[in-house]
């Protein structure tokens, strides 16, 4: 059997004996079950370290810790990183975000624990003291990488990790179904022993977050566009490794009014690449609006927020097929996906996305029922994961769980940085009073009539090339007694002065009225209603209305007011009421 990390001590030291895969008597062994230390004999409270070697485990950990929530018989809880992985950076930020306290890993090893809780079985966790808990990292177990412990054996179920000499490395190993402790008996029956079926925690933050949906989908701003997340793993086979130019594809190619597009990336790539690199990787499709979500929580949010998922083989699309999101495959995962396993076969019933072209037509293929069955084998004990961890982690602290019921805490909302493009590239029909109007990006290489821009955010090019230049309302605070501010009527004098030829421009008023000025015809107010439907009313972006407005004005120069236009924009049409600008409104402080 290939040992990875035999984690050998020197003997008589609180130390295993070498090559023996035993402690020393008297050196705080396991026992299994046990839970008991000889601090814990004299009524001290209990000591839990989580040992984190990424931030992919650290997360997880992190979704665990609840469990222990408001029991004073419990002490310490630390936090220690596990050496040896790179990705270990992002964990000790994410610990540090937590408020948690964390010991370096030499301090970890000279102490026994109570419980030790950690989501990976590599690194040394044989040379901590204390009955260890071993949970997973993600879903389903679908994934085989090269060069790494036992050839196609599941990452995660691998006995090469999961044994030290011969024996079980933990005393419990929760896993969230009972297919996979088949499937690791199978491999390793002495692992197995060790095995309970504990659920899924992630999935049970989603399932208690889905009252919350129209929050989270109001912090991000998705209105009533479809919200699309598209979901990459890590490594050679993932989604941004294999298509890197989809993200861009997408965000340059859809219509924006129709979709709003986010980005999750496994926790590693966060670490990998970093920050920084990562969104200058990323700038074309950030620059169109994507929003790119933060590794810890945000991602599950965004998730429970979405209309569509677009995916590679990680386990992330599992959790979407467990909640009925319709997916589209972006790629098949290579030689990293195992087949038989429950990602292998989600990904063998969903449409594939050749071309952003075809994203409704795969997404409008997708079964539900069919799909969720076959991701049920990475789910079970829905809505009792914390519950069961409760009764398997008391266990072996050796004390009686607390008799209050717990329940899986709902995900907080997204706080996504603003990411409204500056500049729209922007199609339009006109029929009559009916106009039809959709934008892309400016940078899209799609055709477009004309392009719109807001100055004071697009580039110098863009504001000189658009047919409509606009304003939104600023909300900034005063740093002094002394101001000035513009007036809508001359902010757009001002704007098509700077810019001659014919173009329109429209200040804000406020959130549905806006004040508009062109060369041909006189000052306008624009009052833009929302779309009604099913109990809901619907506000699109105005900058989309008002470009339908700058081409119904060109070809009617000399307009009669007050009109009223149909502006059709994403499938929805937006009354518009044009009418002469009063002077309260032309005097209007931007």
């Amino acid at each position: 059997m290939n040992n990875p990390n035999s984690g050998q001590r020197a003997a008589g030291s609180g130390q295993r004996a070498a090559g023996s895969g035993q402690r020393a008597a008297g050196s705080g062994q396991r026992a299994a079950g046990s839970g008991q230390r000889a601090a814990g004999q004299d009524g001290l409270r209990k000591s839990i370290l989580f040992a984190a070697r990424s931030a992919t485990a650290l997360h997880r950990l992190l979704d665990v810790a609840p469990v222990f929530a408001g029991d004073n018989r419990i002490g310490p809880r630390r936090f220690t990183l596990i050496p040896g992985s790179e990705f270990g950076v992002d964990a000790l930020t994410a610990i540090e975000q937590a408020g948690a306290r964390t010991i370096p890993w030499a301090q970890a090893l000279r102490q026994p624990y109570d419980l030790i809780v950690a989501a990976s079985p590599k690194g040394g966790l044989d040379l901590l003291s204390g009955p260890l808990a071993l949970l997973p990292h993600g879903a389903g177990f679908n994934k085989s990488l090269a060069g790494e412990g036992s050839p196609d054996s599941a990452s995660g179920l691998d006995p090469a990790w999961l044994l030290r000499d011969g024996r079980p490395l933990a005393d419990l190993h929760g896993l969230s179904h009972p297919g996979q402790v088949a499937r690791l008996a199978a491999r390793s029956p002495a692992a197995a022993a060790r095995a309970a079926v504990v659920g899924d925690p992630v999935l049970d933050r989603m399932l208690a977050s889905l009252p919350r949906r129209d929050t989270y989908r109001s912090a991000l701003g998705t209105g009533g566009r479809r919200l699309i997340a598209l979901t990459s793993t890590w490594g050679p086979e993932s989604l941004l490794e294999r298509r890197p130019g989809l993200p861009a594809e997408l965000a340059t190619q859809l219509d924006y009014d129709a979709y709003q597009l986010a980005l999750i990336l496994h926790p590693n790539e966060h670490s990998r690449t970093g920050e920084y690199d990562l969104r200058q990787a990323l700038a074309p499709a950030l620059a169109s609006g994507m929003l790119l979500t933060r590794p810890y929580e945000e991602w599950a949010a965004v998730l429970v927020a979405a209309d569509g998922v677009i995916t590679d083989h990680g386990s992330t699309a599992l959790y979407a097929a467990a909640l009925g999101i319709p997916l589209a495959a972006a790629c098949d995962g290579g030689s990293e996906l195992i087949p038989g396993t429950p990602m292998a076969g989600v990904l063998s019933r969903v449409a594939a996305l050749d071309t952003p072209a075809a994203l409704e037509a795969a997404l409008a293929a997708h079964s539900p029922q069919t799909v969720r069955a076959l991701a049920a084998p990475a789910f079970a004990e829905r809505g009792r994961s914390l519950e069961q961890l409760r009764l398997r982690l008391y266990a072996l602290l050796g004390i009686d769980p607390p008799a209050d019921t717990i329940s899986a805490r709902p995900l907080p909302s997204p706080v996504p940085a603003s990411c409204t493009p500056a500049a729209f590239a922007v199609r339009t029909e006109v029929n009559g009073e009916h106009i039809r109007v959709e934008r892309r990006p400016a940078h899209t290489d799609l055709p477009a009539h004309h392009l719109a821009a807001e100055p004071e955010h697009a580039t110098v090019p863009q504001s000189q090339s658009a047919a409509l230049l606009f304003r939104r309302r600023t909300r900034q605070s005063r740093t002094g007694p002394h101001s000035v501010a513009w007036t809508a009527a001359g902010w757009t004098a001002r704007a098509l002065a700077d810019h001659p030829g014919p173009r329109t421009a429209a200040a804000e008023l406020s959130g549905s009225r806006w004040l508009l000025r062109s060369a041909q015809a006189p000052l306008l107010t624009v009052r833009i209603e929302g779309s009604a439907g099913e109990g809901t009313v619907v506000r699109t972006d105005p900058a989309a209305v008002l470009s339908g407005v700058h081409a119904w004005l060109a070809d009617n120069p000399h307009p009669s007011a007050p009109a009223t236009l149909h502006c059709r924009v994403a499938g929805r049409t937006y009354r518009t009421h044009l009418a002469p600008a009063t002077d309260d409104d032309a005097a209007h402080e931007l």
